[in-house]
């Protein structure tokens, strides 16, 4: 099928909600087109190039987004909220309308509910949930997170949502055939985030409360 493309600088996964901010003319065409017909526009990530003005070539696996909540601005602008809904992957780019197009073809995740995914599943459960208490020690803003999905598929796909690593990162995740894959990889990636945000949070607790005197010197209290 063709499909509108949105070249960007974040990983959009299933399940995943997203703002955008719609400014530039020619995706202000690309969404009326989508609301006027129903369509849904894929979100890719930027390979290389500028998510504003030039022509950004994309990586060849994406999400689709569905349209559910629209803000028209007076100007023309809008800001609007997507959900992720299936992954993709491009077959043929088009560049003959303002925007960019592709002929792309579904790209399910696969062995959801294999016996591998379930024990990586058990092994991933409770790291991203210390995951999460970590990084809100750590950065100081009350994070929460609802309720673990039992079915492997999202939670490997909510993994890759929480995880705060590189857009690059997190393609790697995107682009996986197989949840077990995809779930290895997130347990992967969480140990490697739990030691830095560990180290993170111990050198903060290390720091002297520092004091600043009347000249802006600092001192130790």
């Amino acid at each position: 099928m063709e499909m509108p493309l949105f070249p960007l600088n974040v990983v959009l996964f299933p399940g995943m909600a997203l703002p955008l901010h719609i400014f530039e003319p020619r995706y202000r065409e690309m969404i009326n087109r989508c609301l006027d017909e129903d369509l849904a526009f894929g979100v890719v990530l930027i390979k290389e190039g500028l998510e504003v003005g030039g022509d950004a070539e994309p990586l060849r696996v994406g999400t689709a987004a569905r349209i559910v909540k629209v803000d028209r601005q007076p100007d023309g602008r809008m800001n609007i909220q997507v959900v992720g809904t299936r992954r993709f992957r491009i077959e043929e780019l088009n560049r003959d309308l303002p925007y960019l197009t592709g002929r792309v073809r579904h790209f399910p995740v696969t062995d959801g509910d294999t016996k591998l995914a379930v024990e990586r599943a058990h092994t991933v459960r409770p790291k991203i949930t210390r995951y999460v208490e970590l990084l809100t020690k750590a950065t100081g803003v009350q994070l929460k997170l609802d309720r673990l999905p039992e079915d492997a598929t999202s939670l490997a796909f909510l993994t890759a949502i929480t995880l705060q690593v590189r857009p690059e990162d997190k393609h790697r995740m995107l682009a996986l055939p197989s949840v077990p894959q995809l779930l290895e990889l997130g347990n992967y990636y969480l140990g490697r985030e739990l030691q830095l945000l560990d180290h993170m949070i111990k050198s903060q607790e290390a720091l002297p409360a520092m004091t600043i005197g009347p000249t802006g010197q600092l001192f130790a209290n």
